[in-house]
């Protein structure tokens, strides 16, 4: 006997979030011919190109894929994986580097605690988390990334750590615990989760994180931004560029010392 559990969309493939499969010693990929199989027939589709499979809480990418043998007593997670418009993660790579985006909704609960407990739990990621309200948009996040990788190959890194040069480039702060206070993670704020390391390490954080997690970049914030760091019409209009804040913000980071 086996217990699967559907999470996400794909509860509304079985009209469920759970079922007991009479059956043990099956591959994941037997498991999800088992699940087609029994699908009702008027329920959405199930893709199972794009979904996220674990065993015990652990990513079958992380084991043998697809030919993961479940046994007896094993419970799988199955939560379906969002593409195209808005994204509960994006994946992009700088310098060589992996790196991931999720925005997490804020709780109570969710705090620096919460941070340093993924940190032990994925040892061999760099995470850090940015307030949701100091990133104008993809662009300008690529850009602060590439800044803070840079640095750290010509080890000329702002602090000792990628994760605080990354805090303080968008914090716009040379001063390590300003950055913290203004741009880290604090209870009840959404924040972006940045995660930089191998893929399956990634799909891991994110298969733990999905039910927290928002679609990326939902936000404008625009106005915010100009507003926080004291940005000016005048500022604005004496750069030449499609995106003359971005630009600006991009501008400031480079020059912190």
């Amino acid at each position: 006997m086996i217990t699967v559990k559907f999470l996400g969309g794909a509860k509304k493939s079985f009209s469920t979030d759970k079922l007991e499969i009479d059956q043990s010693d099956i591959s994941i990929k037997e498991l999800l011919e088992i699940l087609l199989s029994i699908k009702p027939e008027n329920t959405l589709n199930l893709d199972i190109e794009n979904i996220l499979i674990a065993i015990n809480g652990v990513d079958s990418s992380a084991m043998k894929g697809k030919m993961t043998i479940i046994k007896n007593n094993d419970v799988i997670s199955i939560i379906p994986v969002i593409h195209g418009g808005t994204s509960k993660r994006i994946i992009f790579t700088i310098s060589k580097k992996t790196i991931q985006l999720m925005e997490i909704k804020g709780h109570k609960n969710i705090n620096v605690n919460f941070l340093d407990a993924l940190r032990t739990n994925f040892p061999k990621l760099k995470i850090q988390a940015i307030s949701s309200n100091f990133i104008l948009n993809l662009s300008h996040a690529k850009k602060i990334f590439y800044l803070s990788l840079t640095s750290q190959k010509n080890n000329a890194l702002l602090s000792n750590k990628l994760e605080i040069d990354i805090l303080m480039r968008f914090a716009l702060t040379s001063q390590i615990s300003d950055a913290i206070n203004t741009v880290g993670i604090q209870s009840n704020k959404n924040f972006i989760l940045v995660a930089i390391g191998e893929k399956k390490q990634l799909d891991a954080l994110h298969f733990e994180l999905s039910l927290h997690s928002l679609d990326v970049f939902s936000k404008d914030n625009y106005s915010f931004l100009k507003k926080q760091f004291k940005i000016s019409k005048k500022q604005l209009n004496s750069i030449l560029s499609k995106s003359p804040l971005e630009d600006l913000l991009v501008e400031k980071a480079t020059l912190l010392l």
